[in-house]
């Protein structure tokens, strides 16, 4: 080849010198006529006229509109949609989407709900959803090559793609026997979207889901959405990014979160209905019926089987389970239609089969069951006793009156209202009380210099009786304050008496005690109902008044005060908490310390959270260890990791981030990998549980301008022998508070913590005022680069 190669350059250099000769090449030629122009070439796209990657999933919007789809009837499929980032810039470059299409009918059979969903691929064999690809081919889930719809972009207009089908038929996603009058659902999933790094995209990019009728292109409204977004939304967290008009669930680990209701009844439907009966399985797969299994897992753990064991049997619903409504928000069709699969769902030991636990009645089919269930007292809504707090609310009702001093017995008037008229004389609170209620019945201290409560002056049922007999419509409680001198002091008064309710009375509290004869506990109390009171405050001025003068103090006899209420510990909304959002979880906080104490905020709380009570009765942390031989999680404890007070923001994030969970691991736990288990929330979303802004509507850091806690806590108290008489230590509460979350609870943050100025357990500190305030905000506080708004930012996907 080298030899050829040389031949052909010597021929080139004799042509060359032939043409050229020797000597002058004379003149040039006269140059030729111009050709005639040849025509404009397609224009370009403008720099910046088109988008190819996005910051992140919420960044692409995928429109789509009713003209521009065929799913039903005859006609051939079509679909058209556009894509844009979130600055409204087309998007180009989309290589594969899949198309999830659904219709809404009437259920024309007698078993079921009365109106079905129908995934329209599912229909036709043809799996969940329909792929759209570039070459009309795609490769699904296990590697099977499968057909798909041609997916071509517009050229003259980016971000605009069609989709059509090239194969034998029409395509899968096209209900041939569907009715262009009932509702179409269609959403779009896009794939391989990459950042501008040209990394993948983080979560799922779904479209908003399009609810429209095909007959008139007119937009539709599910009749079966009983449950919304927002529902989820309260106890899951919102996925970041998503405007409050597209809100999307976030914190569901099912096939990497789909996000919103109406995806996932796209596969969750009657084709997947079934498997409650089998053994290996153990739930039904039906949106309905599978979320009341997932919802009710703890509580029905010993009936469950197979799959639905092993994953939903852990789960404890935050809320009471019989309140139904935290997550039906959406209409009424919950109550109203009645049919087998949705109870049995939740209610797993019935059999209709042979009439086990339904008193024998074997129903013929679903038609039958609004006989009995439509109405009266065995309708959903009655037979749950659905929104019994709200009636409860009336059960016993203690207005705090007055609050005086005189010759050092501090005198506390209540007035009383029972079942809703005023408690007729010698009515005897005990004997109404629940049978589990422990501690102090009504709750009086003090607040320090930051507003902490101080413990000290409460009264209880089990040493003064006598005081809680109602005369005159009201309780006259006192107690000896010569002790505990009261001038420029403010003084609280609550209660955490839990009362016996009985729902199949009118859900009224009742007398249990005499129901069958003095003295006699029929354990009637089929729920505790906490008394409704709220916390009054009042002031005494720090002046002499008429009274006996001692050496060590003054004792008051008519002190000038001052009375005002407030719904949060220290009256001023300091509290960053808020307990209203618990509430949007946890419906109300009267269950989570029920039945033992009768608490409905942060106030009552306070009464043993607070530093005047410190030591914890669950000092030791357990973790995941394994499993046993039937499958059930065993734990043990965390080495060095220990917890010696009760402050109430240090059991609060020690519950919820895994850090209270006992040798059983009850409630929310780490499993064997560290991952928490049980938390419904994003681990990062502080607000769901904190305050954004305060009464006044200003924001409301964590931080104040000085360093230290927007809500005045400078130190906690800890004490790890809490019952032998030696003085605690105090330590920071910012590290406390950090660490009492399962992120930050190592050796390498504890070091970071002592580094930046925390004093921590060991460090015998034993006064309050000694303690400093950390500088955890310098590179923490709310706008720095490291700021708690930012590295805990708003819930992720």
């Amino acid at each position: 080849m080298k030899k050829y190669n040389r031949t052909l350059l010597a021929a080139a250099f004799m042509a060359a010198l032939a043409v050229t000769g020797c000597g002058s090449d004379g003149s040039d030629g006269a140059d030729g006529v111009d050709g005639a122009p040849g025509a404009d070439g397609a224009p370009g796209t403008p720099a910046g006229t088109v988008a190819t990657s996005v910051e992140n999933a919420f960044d692409l919007n995928i429109i789509l509109a009713p003209a521009d789809i065929v799913v039903v009837g005859a006609d051939p499929f079509k679909l058209t949609f556009t894509a844009k980032n979130a600055a409204g810039v087309p998007f180009s470059g989309l290589e594969r989407v899949a198309l999830y299409v659904t219709s809404q009918s009437a259920n024309t059979t007698d078993t079921g709900a009365p109106m079905l969903w129908t995934n329209h691929a599912l229909a036709n064999d043809f799996g969940s959803s329909m792929y759209c690809t570039l070459t009309g081919t795609a490769e699904a889930r296990g590697g099977a090559v499968v057909d798909a719809c041609t997916l071509v972009e517009d050229a003259t207009n980016p971000g605009t793609y069609t989709g059509t089908w090239a194969h034998d038929g029409n395509a899968p996603v096209v209900l041939a026997s569907g009715d262009v009058n009932d509702l179409a659902r269609v959403f779009i999933r896009a794939y391989d979207v990459v950042m501008a790094d040209g990394s993948g995209v983080s979560g799922k990019i779904l479209s908003t889901p399009l609810d429209f009728i095909p007959a008139t292109g007119e937009p539709a409204v599910s009749a079966k959405d009983a449950v919304s977004n927002a529902a989820c939304i309260q106890c899951h967290s919102p996925m970041e990014g998503y405007a409050d008009t597209d809100m999307r669930i976030a914190n569901i680990g099912a096939h990497g979160n789909y996000q919103k209701v109406e995806n996932c009844v796209a596969c969750h439907n009657p084709a997947y209905a079934g498997g409650q009966d089998d053994p290996e399985k153990g739930f039904n797969a039906n949106f309905n019926a599978m979320i009341h299994t997932i919802h009710a897992g703890h509580h029905i753990v010993d009936a469950l089987t197979g799959e639905a064991k092993a994953e939903f049997g852990g789960i404890g619903f935050p809320a009471e389970l019989n309140e139904c409504t935290v997550c039906h928000d959406n209409g009424t069709q919950w109550n109203d239609n009645i049919y087998a699969e949705a109870c049995l769902s939740c209610h797993v030991n019935v059999n209709l089969a042979t009439g086990e636990n339904h008193r024998g009645i074997v129903p013929s089919s679903d038609a039958v069951c609004s006989g009995c269930h439509g109405a009266g007292s065995l309708s959903p809504i009655q037979a749950h006793g659905v929104d019994r707090r709200d009636v409860f609310e009336n059960g016993l009702v203690l207005n705090v009156a007055s609050a005086e001093v005189a010759a050092d017995l501090l005198t506390v008037i209540i007035d009383v209202t029972l079942n809703g008229v005023v408690a007729a004389d010698a009515t005897d609170l005990t004997q109404y009380l629940n049978k589990f209620q422990s501690g102090d019945d009504i709750l009086i201290g003090t607040l320090d210099g930051n507003g902490d409560y101080v413990r000290g002056l409460s009264i209880n049922t089990k040493d003064n009786p006598e005081m809680f007999i109602v005369l005159g419509g009201k309780l006259t409680l006192t107690k000896d304050v010569a002790m505990t001198p009261l001038g420029g002091k403010t003084l609280s008064v609550s209660s955490e008496m839990n009362m016996c309710g009985n729902t199949t009375t009118d859900m009224i509290v009742i007398n249990t005690m005499l129901a069958d004869g003095a003295g006699t506990d029929t354990g009637a109390c089929d729920v505790a109902v906490p008394a409704n009171i709220v916390t009054k405050f009042f002031k005494f001025d720090a002046v002499a008044a008429t009274g006996v003068e001692t050496t060590d103090n003054l004792r008051f006899v008519s002190p000038a005060l001052t009375a005002y209420s407030s719904p949060t510990q220290v009256g001023n909304d300091r509290t960053t908490a808020d307990e209203a959002k618990c509430n949007a979880c946890h419906d109300n906080l009267s269950h989570v310390k029920s039945p033992n104490h009768g608490v409905t905020n942060f106030t009552q709380c306070a009464d043993c959270h607070n530093n005047s009570y410190a030591g914890s009765f669950h000092s030791d942390v357990y973790k995941q260890s394994g499993v046993d031989a039937d499958g059930k999680p065993t734990f043990a404890v965390i080495e060095g990791l220990e917890f010696y007070n009760r402050d109430l923001a240090t059991v609060a994030h020690r519950f919820h981030s895994g850090l209270f969970a006992d040798d059983e691991g009850a409630g929310i736990y780490l499993d064997t990998d560290g991952e928490l288990v049980n938390y419904p929330a994003v681990q990062t979303y502080c607000q769901a549980c904190h305050k954004e802004t305060n009464a006044a509507g200003d924001a409301m850091p964590f931080f104040s301008g000085t360093g230290a806690l927007t809500s005045g806590r400078t130190a906690i108290k800890v004490d790890a022998n809490q019952f032998d008489g030696v003085p605690g230590e105090f330590i920071s509460p910012v590290a406390e508070a950090c660490r009492s979350c399962h992120a930050h609870s190592g050796a390498a943050a504890l070091s970071h913590f002592k580094s930046n100025g925390a004093t921590v357990f060991g460090d015998n500190i034993t006064s309050a005022d000694a303690v400093p305030i950390e500088s955890c905000a310098t590179c923490h506080a709310e706008g720095k680069t490291y700021g708690i708004d930012k590295v805990h930012s708003a819930a992720a996907d």
